[in-house]
């Protein structure tokens, strides 16, 4: 993570620019919380991208750092908007890692989409099938061959996996293959239902000491019954066996299903770690899931906003009258982390906010402007529980 140390603490006034970086406020923490400091948050704005410099006080320095849930990418762009913020402010630097300001390009590729993309734009008429977590790509390039007229998906968080299979398909020339970095167990809210033939879910992570990070789970395989179309698969192949054991379990506990099992099928095409684990004698599990309903549409909830303004609004009183302990309810959460007050602004400021999903929270600032109200760097993803998260978030906030 890029930062800089600083001798003293320098604040400028804002809004103000230096070597083409916006800095269009600061806010500073107004509640002080246990085993915390006072601390600035920095909203700054470069390239059209807008994210916030943390500005805190270490004791026998100062420290500036990107904000983690603001953080922007290509780190380049982060390194420069510290470096000019130490110009700006005249700040006599003790120690960086900002000197590189190569900014590297961000990976632009016409299979590689963003997830607004299928928020927002995604149709096809074609038979959609998904693999989640590709790896190297060899099985999803081989269905995809096999499969011209599929429209397939891969999903996948890890970068070098990414990189090498959008090379592989450049390279191969196959054109009906799309690409999304994205958490798997959200993604499927985005699919019109009775769409997908066929979705792959090979060699997942176990994850034995963590089991609320598992792909696999009642709202997984629910969402997986709602988007396959009738007669359409949802398929595990794994090598563990308690991952085995604990997906056989939800899915005999579904209160209508039809699965069917094999132990060491052969695949047209496997990995060179399932080749390796097969002459090791380690046994292969597969689980397929078959679908025989037919559901309704799906309509996706964009609806992030505040409405109207808060008349004689007092923004310290906010502040003082925000719920402390995490509000927990059925099927999604909300937690105030922290309040920040716009310097030289009345009535203007920041609040930190976690919601959503348990297992998978989004973190976000809501920016209050004089009893207004919005998402700074705008509107999270519309997943269903952060939708009816926001609408608590509304209420808490409009009381």
């Amino acid at each position: 993570m890029p930062h800089i140390f600083t001798e003293s603490l320098n604040l400028i006034d804002t809004p103000s620019s230096k070597d083409g970086v916006d800095f269009e406020f600061i806010a500073k923490s107004y509640e002080i919380q246990e085993h915390r400091q006072t601390e600035y948050k920095i909203s700054t704005k470069i390239n059209n991208k807008q994210y916030l410099i943390n500005f805190r006080d270490k004791g026998n320095s100062f420290l500036l750092k990107p904000d983690l849930i603001t953080r922007i990418s290509p780190v380049g762009l982060l390194k420069k908007g510290l470096n000019a913020y130490v110009n700006i402010s005249n700040s006599n630097v003790i120690s960086s890692n900002t000197s590189d300001l190569k900014i590297k390009k961000e990976i632009q590729d016409e299979y590689l989409k963003d997830i607004n993309y299928f928020v927002d734009d995604f149709k096809t008429n074609k038979e959609i099938q998904i693999e989640v977590g590709f790896g190297s790509g060899r099985h999803l390039i081989h269905q995809a061959k096999k499969n011209p007229n599929v429209q397939f998906i891969g999903i996948e968080i890890h970068t070098p996996s990414i990189e090498q299979l959008l090379k592989n398909l450049h390279i191969q020339g196959i054109e009906n293959v799309l690409v999304v970095n994205y958490d798997a167990r959200l993604f499927m809210e985005f699919i019109d239902s009775n769409q997908v033939g066929k979705i792959f879910v090979h060699f997942p992570v176990p994850w034995d000491k963590k089991p609320h990070r598992r792909i696999y789970s009642n709202e997984f395989i629910n969402e997986a019954l709602r988007v396959l179309k009738i007669d359409g698969t949802l398929e595990l192949r794994t090598d563990s066996r308690k991952y085995f054991d604990y997906c056989v379990e939800l899915l005999t506990n579904l209160p209508k299903g039809n699965i069917s099992i094999d132990i060491n099928k052969d695949l047209e095409v496997s990995s060179k770690y399932e080749d390796r684990w097969k002459k090791m004698g380690k046994n292969i599990y597969d689980v397929v899931l078959t679908s025989f309903n037919e559901d309704l549409p799906r309509k996706i909830d964009k609806d992030f906003s505040f409405d109207g303004k808060i008349e004689n609004f007092d923004l310290i009183k906010l502040f003082d009258n925000l719920p402390r302990k995490s509000m927990v309810m059925d099927g999604y959460f909300v937690h105030f982390i922290n309040t920040f007050k716009i310097l030289n602004e009345e009535n203007s400021g920041l609040i930190e906010v976690t919601f959503g999903n348990f297992d998978r929270p989004v973190s976000k600032y809501i920016l209050v402007k004089d009893g207004k109200f919005s998402y700074y760097q705008g509107n999270p993803i519309p997943t269903s529980s952060n939708n009816i998260a926001h609408k608590k978030i509304k209420e808490i906030l409009f009381t």
